[in-house]
């Protein structure tokens, strides 16, 4: 039978005395009390190293207790803490996305109109560039009329003068031929009959010869 050091405390003390009665009376002998108590204290100590303290059915109680208490504490932690937080840079995140995405779409509409304006403006720049080339063409086109008719009218002038400059010449011309064939008649005449010829007749002559050669 072993006792625990409870029950020692617990011996009356006439017990006490008589064990140390005994105890005198071996001469030097352990008492019974002792021995049971370090036997206790042993056994104890065994016992507690030979289970694991998670599977010590004995701590159950306080394990789940401070489970309860360290889950609500995670849980509290993570209701008021980290959840809002990773809420907050969610809603950050969102809130950005959509910003950019309306940024994107802002960009597109000004590069849209800005395309749509310089294709007016190109268009535009486009016909009026036709425009004025045709103007300029058109107004090539009555210059070159114009010079040319002016080239033409003056060219008419010089041939026209050129022609009367070249009567007048020919006129001349025949006018000094007949006199020379008037002198060269008069000679062959006088050396034919022998003395002068009339030199009205002479003229007369020539002129009838002159007009039927021209005629």
């Amino acid at each position: 039978m072993f006792v625990t050091p409870a029950h020692a405390e617990s011996t009356p003390a006439g017990t006490a005395e008589a064990g140390h009665g005994t105890e005198a009376e071996t001469h030097g002998a352990p008492a019974v009390g002792e021995t049971h108590t370090e036997t206790g204290v042993a056994h104890d100590a065994g016992h507690e190293t030979g289970v694991f303290p998670p599977f010590d059915q004995t701590t159950f109680a306080s394990q789940l207790l401070w489970l309860a208490i360290t889950f609500g504490i995670f849980y509290i932690v993570m209701q008021k803490v980290i959840v809002p937080r990773i809420g907050g840079i969610l809603e950050n995140r969102h809130d950005r996305i959509a910003q950019d995405l309306d940024e994107a779409g802002r960009l597109k509409s000004e590069a849209d109109a800005a395309i749509e304006t310089y294709e007016k403006e190109l268009a535009a720049a486009r016909a009026k560039a036709n425009t004025i080339a045709g103007t300029a063409r058109d107004a090539a086109k009555a210059k070159a009329d114009a010079d040319r008719a002016a080239v033409e009218a003056e060219l008419a002038q010089k041939l026209a003068a050129a022609e009367a400059r070249i009567g007048e010449i020919k006129a001349k011309a025949f006018a000094d031929v007949g006199a020379i064939a008037e002198e060269t008649a008069t000679a062959i005449v006088d050396q034919l009959i022998g003395g002068p010829a009339a030199k009205a007749d002479v003229a007369t002559a020539v002129a009838s010869a002159s007009a039927k050669q021209e005629g």
